[in-house]
């Protein structure tokens, strides 16, 4: 049993309880009892519309999951099936047009443009590695990745491969050549940088001296003028640095005497506790808030063993440089952080109401989470997060706009508990359900004045619409959905809305996660495509991937092509609600089983380390072990694909249960190296991974909206009772 404290009609986990007063509390202007009153307050005043939201969910699944089963009822006759879902209330009225009034917006988000890191708030290592993600060595991430290709001698080795190392720089010299260009020839030729009235002199190897196209875009330097030690420049909005590191081999093999150029790279980071966690109960909660603690007070800190050398990794300092007027110039060292609070849906103990329900898990989330950045908004960090004096909240998994106003109002009851000026919290609004998609206008509107991001989750948003329409017939297979009709129209009409509300300075415009960490050449050809479509902000998997992204910046300006999309036709809805139904489903039993072992594969690889280790993202092998990075959001698209086949005949249970069966096997030998990894074959019966991998797909249809949390935690909490008992055992024994 857990142990709980009383307090203001709340029952706490006294673990939580004692995390509040001992560690959040202690250094704030807001009493104990202040806390806990408001806080009860709100949950008693907003449980009821909570619940109220989530039961229009389900009572919209219900009624359209009954218009499918009616055999006249056709869903490519789009006149008709909008007017069925404009009677239901699933599509809302229109929305005359409006501009968002957010004010108090950080650079990063309104007039910057650049990569953005999601990390789980929960691994501590992670979340340093990408606030500290701000800048990052060009060469490093040219080097140590498949940009550089490993033929002609230039393969990775375990000493410094020069052939390898002249390549780097060799790209680097180009990326100066288009975003630095000179008067006259190229920075391929260049022997030597000097400062010479207030000017950047270029000297090549024919002794020709030139100077930058825009003399501008030279920022400052580091170290003394005459010999400085770093030279900072800007373009695209987005600062860069030439390093002369005189110790460096690197600089020691370069003419002009380079030791590197390193970019600004994460604009900006999401502080996960949602999607990428594994937070089931309080004592769960209290490591996502403790690292958040850390994180706005500025002293997150953790142990780090690299290469047998152990040292403690801190968050970065500030960067500090001269302008070229000889004042002090001082820029952000770290990343802007958000953090993204759990939807409306789930529930957590932590906490309990007067009644003795766990309390939603959002509302508790956007209490304690808004509490602990008081730390940065009352300058009780030595390092500062937000200038404007805002938090940022990413808010997942809401199903329109009713549901954005739900988070509006309950932002505003927590400012006013926290004696904060109006709007002092931001939203992020997740782009990653339908009924959101199909009204984004009106679900923006019901944010204008705190909205500072909108996102693209096409994952979720693929899950969502497997299960919105699962009865409407068997879906394409997985990998030909990416490629139906509605996904492109969903993309674009998510930048189109967001550009006519006048988004476009004001606040980010998002594209979706590059899943394949290790494969950073085909982002980099590829990427840009994000950029393209007017995304000021695109997420990416690790702070070498920030970086190489950050080229696709300085390669295109984003403002200057929202500029050009705001001219084209709008996206239809029409297109966005194609289901993308099989058009074919004469598939071979080879292809079935192929589709089946590849789904769930994948499911089994996440589900057993969310349920024996608690680790809610990581790169997980697919079938053809290829690492990829798998939340929850891959889950639910998977579980709910295999539902959708067993449900319409495409499959049998006998196949689904053979493929489990089969696919455990690979899974155990893929994780034979973990000696954490707890092999499911040696029981399958009694597996808890095992049984809730099945259950997602056997329950899949029955799950509210197809979500996997409930599943998820509820096996979970299983897993951790029993480790504890065997661990008791054991100590007794």
């Amino acid at each position: 049993m857990t142990e709980r404290t009383h307090i203001a009609g709340l029952q706490i986990a006294t673990c939580l309880y004692e995390f509040i007063e001992h560690e959040v509390l202690v250094d704030l202007p807001l009493t104990s009892h202040d806390f806990w009153q408001q806080f009860s307050l709100i949950v008693e005043d907003l449980t009821p519309i909570n619940k109220a939201l989530l039961q229009t969910r389900d009572k919209l699944q219900q009624s359209i999951t009954a218009w499918h089963q009616v055999s006249s009822n056709d869903a490519n006759n789009l006149d008709k099936y909008k007017k069925f879902l404009t009677e239901i209330g699933y599509l809302t009225p229109k929305i005359d047009d409006f501009t968002i009034s957010t004010e108090n917006v950080d650079d990063e988000l309104a007039v910057m443009a650049g990569p953005q890191l999601v990390v789980p708030i929960t691994n501590a290592r992670f979340a340093l590695n990408a606030v500290n993600a701000r800048w990052g060595s060009l060469y490093d991430a040219l080097y140590g990745t498949d940009v550089i290709s490993d033929e002609d001698g230039a393969e990775k080795s375990k000493n410094y491969n020069p052939i390898r190392g002249q390549q780097v720089i060799r790209y680097g010299r180009q990326f100066l050549d288009y975003a630095l260009p000179l008067t006259n020839g190229s920075h391929q030729q260049a022997v030597n940088y000097q400062l010479k009235e207030k000017q950047l002199v270029v000297t090549l190897a024919d002794q020709q001296t030139v100077l930058l196209s825009d003399p501008g875009q030279l920022k400052g330097f580091q170290g003394q003028i005459s010999n400085p030690t770093c030279l900072l420049f800007a373009h695209n909005g987005l600062r860069f640095e030439i390093n002369f590191a005189a110790n460096s081999d690197i600089a020691a093999r370069d003419l002009a005497g380079i030791s590197d150029i390193t970019l600004e790279s994460a604009l900006t980071t999401i502080m996960d506790c949602e999607d990428s966690v594994a937070t089931v109960d309080a004592e769960d909660k209290i490591v996502a808030y403790r690292n958040w603690l850390g994180l706005n007070q500025g002293r997150l800190s953790t142990k780090v063993v690299k290469n047998n050398q152990h040292f403690l990794r801190t968050m970065a300092d500030d960067r500090d440089y001269t302008d070229m007027n000889g004042h002090p110039l001082v820029l952000s060292g770290r990343s802007l952080m958000f953090v993204r609070n759990v939807g409306h849906l789930m529930q957590n103990d932590a906490v309990l109401t007067t009644n003795g329900d766990p309390v939603y898990e959002g509302i508790l989330d956007a209490m304690i989470t808004s509490t602990i950045a008081l730390y940065d908004l009352l300058n009780k960090s030595a390092l500062t997060n937000s200038r404007q004096q805002s938090i940022y909240i990413v808010k997942p998994k809401m199903h329109g706009p009713d549901e954005v106003s739900f988070a509006n109002e309950l932002f505003g009851r927590v400012e006013r508990a926290l004696s904060l000026p109006k709007n002092t919290i931001k939203m992020g609004i997740m782009d990653e359900e339908r009924r959101t998609s199909v009204n984004l206008k009106a679900c923006i509107y019901q944010a204008k004045e705190r909205v500072v991001f909108i996102n693209t989750g096409f994952l979720d948003r693929t899950g969502d619409e497997i299960h919105t329409s699962m009865s409407a017939g068997p879906m394409e297979r997985k990998n030909a959905i990416k490629h139906t009709p509605w996904i492109s129209a969903y993309e674009n009409s998510n930048v189109d809305i967001g550009l006519s509300c006048g988004l476009s300075g004001k606040a980010q415009i998002g594209k979706g996660m590059w899943p394949i960490p290790d494969n950073m050449a085909d982002m980099l050809s590829t990427k840009i495509n994000h950029v393209e479509a007017g995304a000021n902000t695109a997420w990416v998997p690790s702070p070498t991937a920030a970086t190489l992204h950050a080229l696709h910046y300085h390669q295109k300006n984003v403002f200057k092509i929202q500029e050009q999309l705001q001219t084209r036709t709008p996206a239809s809805i029409d297109e966005m609600l194609r289901i993308p139904l099989a058009s074919n489903t004469n598939w071979s039993r080879a292809e079935i089983s192929d589709e089946l072992d590849n789904n769930i594969q994948g499911i089994l690889g996440y589900v057993v380390r969310w349920i024996d280790q608690g680790i809610g993202c990581s790169k997980v092998p697919d079938i053809n072990n290829v690492g990829l990075m798998e939340d929850r959001a891959t889950l639910r698209i998977s579980s709910q694909h295999v539902a959708n086949w067993l449900k319409h005949g495409i499959c049998q249970l006998s196949d689904v249960e053979k493929s489990f069966a089969k696919m455990a096997k690979i899974v155990d030998e893929q994780n034979s190296h973990d000696p954490l990894y707890q092999p499911m074959c040696s029981n399958l019966e009694d597996n808890l991974a095992f049984n809730a991998a099945k259950a997602l797909v056997l329950q899949g249809e029955v799950q509210p909206n197809g979500y996997t949390e409930p599943l998820l935690h509820q096996y979970r909490i299983r897993a951790k009772k029993l480790n504890k008992q065997l661990k008791l055992e054991a100590v007794t024994t």
